[in-house]
């Protein structure tokens, strides 16, 4: 009998709790890949599963983790073959097919996108689904007209990996970028990204009027609820917002002030089940728009029983822009 260590989780009448332990080879569900996992990442989604604390997974036993990066040990997709390096987001990974957290994974090759070229698989996961997410969302406002010479582009949740990620493409990409964080002490580490003004959280928290002082001609939020609506609120004539989370909440009490007297638009983005072309667009943006040393500096490297450390801290708002696991 083979096995591969794994981060499992189980749900028992006492509850769902995730440990490290060895895996059947014979439990891996249905694909015609099979990858040696090598790198994972954790985002926010992977913390609410691992923790419970949010009804993610779906299927018992589960091994999470929405994010992999390795090499095709088996296949009979017509697109892989053995020694390919491959990138997986989303797809229900962790949550109704077991994903990331181990060193083997069976999947749809329909799924997988290739590495692009020059970039490593350390790289790919400290990218990971934050920043596929930040890239998707830029897109999203490049292609409603968002531009450098409209006006600045908020990011809510800066200190996150979505909001690091953004920023420092938004930054490379020529926008003057305003970071909202809840973090001031962070500063520092924002405005290296390319952050050119901070904003505390808490101005746009609280409950605020349906239409405030236009100040921004774009945003990327990753929070979501009332932080949103403020966002939406200070939008300028013509702007748009990407919005991509919900740290904050998934309710938006807003009006339809912003949409009907700014012409505001809302767009939503959503990387789970992205279709292939702007998902591969997406990947080949990354490997040119996002500077690698910005990457590199916020990027916190752990081993994979470290996963079950870090998915209560990032719920916890204790992490600083991305952590990539070494799985191998």
């Amino acid at each position: 009998m083979a096995t591969f260590r794994a981060v499992r989780i189980d749900k028992t009448d006492a509850g769902q709790s995730a440990r490290l332990t060895d895996f059947d080879d014979n439990d891996l569900m249905d694909g015609d890949v099979t990858v040696r996992v090598e790198w994972s990442t954790v985002n926010y989604k992977d913390g609410l599963a691992v923790s419970g604390k949010a009804p993610v997974v779906r299927r018992f036993p589960m091994i999470p983790g929405i994010d992999f990066c390795g090499m095709v040990e088996t296949s009979t997709h017509p697109e892989w073959k053995p020694g390919d390096r491959v990138i997986l987001n989303g797809w229900g990974c962790g949550e109704t097919h077991l994903g990331a957290y181990g060193e083997k994974a069976r999947v749809n090759g329909d799924w997988l996108v290739p590495v692009p070229g020059g970039m490593t698989g350390r790289e790919a996961m400290a990218i990971g689904t934050a920043g596929f997410t930040a890239m998707l969302a830029v897109m999203a406002l490049q292609r409603h007209g968002i531009s450098p010479d409209r006006g600045p582009v908020i990011v809510t949740g800066a200190a996150g990996g979505v909001g690091s990620v953004a920023i420092a493409l938004l930054a490379k990409l020529g926008f003057r970028v305003i970071a909202s964080t809840g973090r001031p002490q962070e500063e520092p580490y924002l405005k290296n990204l390319g952050a050119s003004e901070i904003v505390e959280r808490k101005e746009l928290s609280a409950p605020g009027k349906p239409l405030a002082r236009e100040r921004w001609a774009g945003a990327i939020d990753t929070v979501g609820s009332t932080t949103l609506a403020n966002v939406l609120a200070g939008t300028r004539y013509g702007g748009a917002v990407a919005a991509c989370g919900l740290a904050g909440g998934m309710d938006l009490p807003t009006t339809v002030a912003p949409f009907i007297l700014r012409g505001v638009s809302l767009l939503g983005i959503d990387s789970v089940m992205c279709p292939q072309p702007p998902r591969r667009e997406a990947w080949k943006r990354l490997a040119t728009d996002l500077d690698r040393g910005k990457l590199q500096t916020m990027t916190n490297e752990i081993q994979l029983p470290g996963v079950l450390v870090a998915a209560p801290a990032i719920l916890d708002g204790r992490i600083r822009g991305r952590i990539v696991v070494k799985i191998g």
